[in-house]
């Protein structure tokens, strides 16, 4: 059975972190066979962000120029999605942040255009298999 640390939490806050409260579960109660971490080591450099336009790339064909708002800001991000459009809220990595494979972000320039950040799909968050 896998049990999300947050619901421990929620449910009775133990004050330790995962790997203590899985040694401390196999000492009392239960054997635990793994932790496992999912999606990005912090939040640290993540929000949503609302795009506010997204136009065809003028020097690739599968790359769009997407406005999106941040919180702090517009900034230019460039993105492979083919789907992203104006109006929607979407996952952003600012520069900085560190993905979960331990990878931190920095701007970037793509055929000749800044990309001040990265939208991201459930699969480069490790949330789920979705990249769509």
């Amino acid at each position: 059975m896998k049990v999300p640390y947050s619901w421990l939490r929620e449910y009775c806050d133990p004050g330790l972190e995962p790997e203590e409260v899985a040694e401390s579960l196999s000492m009392r109660a239960v054997e635990v066979e793994r932790v496992s971490r999912i999606g990005v080591p912090s939040t640290d450099g993540f929000v949503v962000g609302q795009v506010v336009s997204a136009e065809q790339h003028p020097n690739a064909d599968r790359l769009r120029v997407c406005e999106v708002e941040t919180g702090d800001g517009v900034r230019t991000i460039v993105c492979g999605a083919p789907n992203v459009a104006g109006g929607q809220a979407v996952a952003v990595a600012l520069p900085g942040a560190r993905m979960p494979d331990g990878t931190e972000l920095g701007r970037a320039k793509l055929r000749g255009v800044e990309s001040d950040g990265m939208i991201l799909s459930e699969r480069e968050l490790e949330l789920g298999e979705d990249h769509a």
